[in-house]
């Protein structure tokens, strides 16, 4: 494995092939599912409409995905659509007699992400029928979505959805995301935070909510309940100013 190979991100390396697609929305609704997990390579083999990616439909559906259309291939054939690519997954819910191995998404994501020097596809069929025999054999592995077996039915949009989600979260692995809710604080240090114990213990006494002479196991739990929170140095100082209000309304009683 070379450093060319070790350098390219899953992102890069992976497209996303639907072959004959009929309808423009599903298009649209195709590239909206890639772009949100972080993928850009489409290709169209033989869509119905052969300006299926500029339809109405499509940049509706789109939602925001206009530039994902605006890059998609289209190819008169799978052999032109996997063109580059050394590895093809063909996704179909029915089972096939003559099919490659059967392969969950979160075990192949896993595969793609690890192995960079794999350039590949992912395979989507028509709507109504599906993947033919013929393209199915020409892929590495097949593709089985769990579902419910009284219902197993996903449109083309939501197959592509799992699909690429499993995919980013392969990826990226345990990073964390890009942007998270909330403030990222400095974490408390140790010293501060039994300062903070310590002034809280107080206040509870003061308020009589604790009593000093039968404490029993109420410090413990709260500093049980704390530690799951990583305290950041704010948030210690927003409850020692909460212990030092407490303690300004109701003094401690003189012992």
């Amino acid at each position: 494995m070379n450093q060319q190979q070790t350098s390219t991100p899953l992102f890069d390396r992976l497209r996303f092939v639907l072959v004959e697609t009929s309808r423009p929305g599903n298009i649209g609704s195709v590239a909206r599912a890639m772009k949100t997990m972080g993928f850009s390579r489409l290709v169209l083999v033989n869509p119905r409409f052969p300006d299926a990616p500029r339809q109405e439909e499509a940049i509706a559906f789109a939602s925001g995905a206009q530039d994902i259309l605006a890059n998609a291939k289209i190819v008169g054939s799978i052999g032109e659509a996997l063109e580059g690519c050394n590895f093809a997954a063909a996704l179909s819910a029915r089972p096939r007699e003559f099919s490659p191995p059967v392969v969950t998404p979160r075990s192949l994501a896993g595969q793609l992400a690890v192995d960079a020097g794999l350039s590949a596809a992912l395979v989507f069929g028509n709507e109504r029928y599906g993947l033919p025999n013929e393209i199915v054999e020409k892929c590495n592995v097949l593709i089985n979505i769990s579902a419910n077996p009284d219902y197993s039915s996903l449109n083309l949009a939501q197959a592509v959805q799992v699909l690429a989600y499993e995919m980013r979260q392969a990826a990226i692995g345990d990073a964390p995301p890009a942007t998270n809710v909330g403030f990222q604080g400095e974490a408390a240090g140790i010293a501060q935070i039994e300062g903070m114990y310590q002034h809280l213990e107080e206040a509870l006494v003061a308020v009589e909510f604790l009593d000093p002479d039968n404490p029993k196991k109420l410090m413990p739990r709260l500093k049980r309940l704390f530690s799951r929170t990583q305290l950041e140095t704010e948030e210690v100082n927003i409850l020692r100013g909460i212990a030092r209000q407490i303690l300004r309304k109701v003094p401690p009683k003189a012992s």
